[in-house]
């Protein structure tokens, strides 16, 4: 893909149907959505689905077009980004996954097939920074995440919040990526909380 792309891991373990639906569009409530190229905010996410959503979605509409197991929607989500599902035999294990690639780059399907693989053959389960921090985004209810408003300064507004729990000071917004280690600790279902980071892997 082209170096303005970044290849994201967005969803720790397997999204079940009900959980790839609601991660299609996980930035469905930004400010501006429909203003200027928004190619960025969608290519590159990535994330492992279940062999019947896999299924489900080939037998929707008739795909884009399909490659042996791996297949594009026709529907795009924008400009020339769509989604592409991919059946990839990891480690003698096959598995299924959902990715949204820039189809104007020539190379992004298969650069994304080649990045998931090398994510997933780690021998040892781990989750970088920013991963933690997307799954907290993916999986937080619409009702608690967000976007910057106005009071917040001016080079914040529009960025991502959560809310956190501060005991006797009740709840409060807190922007995504200022938060601690402990505040991702929390945030995170207990089976998550203490994989290991990509470089201790």
């Amino acid at each position: 893909m082209t170096s303005t792309i970044l290849l994201r891991k967005v969803f720790q373990g397997v999204a079940k149907r009900s959980d790839m639906f609601r991660m299609f569009d996980r930035h469905r409530d930004r400010p501006n959505r429909f203003d200027g190229d928004q190619t960025g905010v969608y290519a590159g996410e990535w994330f492992e689905i279940d062999e019947t959503s896999y299924s489900y979605m080939l037998d929707i509409l008739p795909p884009l077009w399909m490659r042996g197991p791996i297949f594009a929607m026709r529907e795009f989500m924008t400009g020339s980004v769509t989604s592409v599902f991919y059946a990839i035999r990891i480690d003698g294990s096959l598995r299924h996954f959902h990715a949204y690639c820039d189809l104007s780059d020539l190379n992004s399907v298969e650069a994304m097939r080649a990045a998931i693989i090398t994510r997933e053959s780690r021998p040892v389960r781990a989750m970088s920074r920013e991963e933690r921090l997307e799954h907290i985004w993916s999986t937080t209810a619409d009702d608690y995440r967000g976007y910057a408003g106005d009071r917040w300064p001016k080079p914040m507004q529009g960025d991502r919040t959560v809310m956190l729990y501060g005991g006797k000071e009740g709840a409060f917004l807190k922007l995504l990526d200022t938060l601690t280690d402990h505040e991702i600790a929390a945030k995170l279902p207990v089976h998550l909380r203490h994989l290991p980071a990509p470089l201790a892997a």
